[in-house]
């Protein structure tokens, strides 16, 4: 049971007024079904006709004609400085979402990643920020993460102690461990 009348759609720019916020982590903004709790404790439905990127909106309208906006939640994450043009390469090419800003990029916390790219000399400090990565390059969607030991569309094993090319664009690695 919700406590507030479904979302009817959702709002690309902010309106007059807000209602209410709904604070959620990165993979909580990626959505289809799902009943969503306001920071207030009220909830409410959201049923989209495909999975959407909530990153891309500034909330939603509900029925009644009340908005509730959509803030990124805090979490852990890796803020990394260094040689960006080429840490950025090594993240990228790892399919990792990565927030880029001005002298500095944000991934989520990741102790390996976090090794590989003190290895290749970033300075790397951690922090409870929201994580907002930039969206996909061929539109509005979003990279989906390298975790080995799942599928993502492409199934390729990975060994990556031989140095090759695994099939999907992946350079060996240059560190180790």
């Amino acid at each position: 049971m919700t406590d507030l009348p479904p979302a009817a759609r959702l709002l690309p720019e902010a309106p007059g007024n807000c209602h209410a916020e709904v604070v959620l982590d990165y993979d909580a903004r990626l959505i289809r079904r799902k009943r969503l709790v306001t920071a207030q404790g009220a909830g409410f439905m959201v049923d989209l006709p495909e999975v959407t990127n909530l990153d891309a909106y500034w909330g939603f309208e509900l029925e009644d004609g009340r908005c509730i906006r959509i803030r990124p939640a805090e979490e852990s994450v890796l803020v990394i400085t260094g040689d960006l043009p080429r840490l950025a390469w090594h993240i990228g090419n790892r399919h990792t979402p990565c927030q880029i800003e001005h002298g500095r990029l944000i991934i989520r916390e990741d102790h390996v990643l976090e090794r590989m790219l003190q290895g290749l000399g970033a300075t790397i400090t951690r922090a409870q920020l929201p994580f907002t990565p930039e969206g996909g390059a061929y539109g509005h969607g979003r990279t989906m993460g390298h975790a080995h030991g799942h599928s993502h569309g492409h199934e390729h094993s990975h060994d990556h102690r031989q140095g090759h090319s695994h099939g999907h664009g992946h350079a060996p690695d240059p560190v180790s461990g």
